[in-house]
């Protein structure tokens, strides 16, 4: 069993601790906004100094960020539900196919065509 089923599985049981992994998410994606935006003029001053390190550093970080929410989020969503899901598959969306190149240009050009097109 893997990591990420123990946890969905602990989380199911415990759904106080499934909304405490979302409130996080949120507090970081909101803490992370905050942050930056009253901070950016230090920032960008701080990366200046040194484009290229600096640089990879913030976009380190910022990638970083964007995980845990990711992670935050998806620990947050798993609620019980009676059939096993895999991890990482909280909302499916609409999408059929694989995510080959190929797929998207034929999804796209198929929407293409039929944009303007009444639907009955």
């Amino acid at each position: 069993m893997s990591v990420c089923k123990n946890i969905k599985g602990y989380t199911r049981q415990h759904e106080r601790l499934a909304d405490l992994f979302s409130l996080m998410a949120v507090a970081l994606f909101f803490a992370t906004l905050f942050l930056s935006l009253t901070y950016h003029s230090l920032i960008l001053n701080w990366i200046m100094a040194n484009v290229v390190v600096h640089g990879l550093l913030v976009i380190a970080g910022l990638v970083l960020d964007l995980a845990l929410i990711f992670v935050f989020l998806n620990f947050g969503a798993a609620r019980f539900s009676e059939e096993e899901e895999g991890c990482f598959h909280t909302f499916k969306g609409r999408r059929a196919g694989t995510g080959s190149l190929g797929m998207m240009f034929n999804s796209w050009l198929h929407h293409m065509e039929h944009v303007g097109k009444k639907h009955r």
